[in-house]
């Protein structure tokens, strides 16, 4: 098994994970406009588990590769509100929160590496 590869599943097996210990600090960070946040999040923190699992399974890791593009297009516009809110989330400075976007590029890269 490829470690990086181990490395990335692990990172979104384990956000999915925290979606499901912590969602009321996902919800926060969902824009107003996307309904259900709760829904939302569970479903988003299921998709990582499931991606990143689908990942370590040669069978399925074109899949799981294609799906983790998917949910990191997908939770952009939360990334992008936080950024541009960023008042709202005091206790993360706001540099650190405009940095999110373009890792957002890197980590869709990193994906593409496994489709």
């Amino acid at each position: 098994m490829d470690p990086l590869k181990l490395t990335f599943s692990i990172l979104f097996i384990a956000a999915g994970l925290f979606h499901f210990l912590r969602p009321q600090l996902f919800v926060k960070i969902m824009p107003p406009w996307v309904p259900w946040h709760r829904f939302m999040v569970f479903f988003s923190g299921f998709l990582e588990i499931l991606f990143g699992v689908m990942l370590l399974v040669p069978s399925t890791s074109a899949i799981g590769a294609w799906g983790l593009i998917a949910v990191l297009i997908g939770v952009f516009p939360a990334n992008i509100h936080m950024a541009v809110n960023s008042d709202q989330f005091p206790e993360i400075p706001a540099w650190l929160l405009w940095l999110r976007l373009p890792m957002q590029l890197v980590l869709i890269g990193w994906a593409w590496i496994y489709v």
